[in-house]
């Protein structure tokens, strides 16, 4: 799948599990050129997502929202994910 394609993918996953007032997704595999893991097609994202889905949970059960938002995802296309996760008005 085209680099475009799996943004798309991603935006799409997470847009409809999450309901996002803000979502970036940027691919940076760029960045990890010849790391051992971008050999195989899948590539590094990192995506910015601000959800009142994640209200009332800590830093890691929002990583988890994402994770399972992405799903197969995971398996297929993404080698790595960094996530920044917030609610609306969260600053930081």
């Amino acid at each position: 799948m085209p680099r475009e394609a799996k943004v798309a993918a991603i935006r799409a996953a997470i847009e409809a599990a999450l309901q996002p007032v803000s979502l970036v997704v940027e691919d940076e595999s760029h960045l990890h050129a010849g790391h051992a893991g971008a050999r195989d097609g899948r590539g590094h994202f990192r995506v910015e997502v601000v959800s009142a889905a994640f209200e009332g949970m800590g830093s890691i059960a929002r990583h988890r929202a994402v994770y399972a938002a992405v799903g197969d995802l995971m398996v297929t296309d993404i080698h790595a994910l960094a996530i920044v996760a917030k609610v609306p008005g969260e600053g930081g």
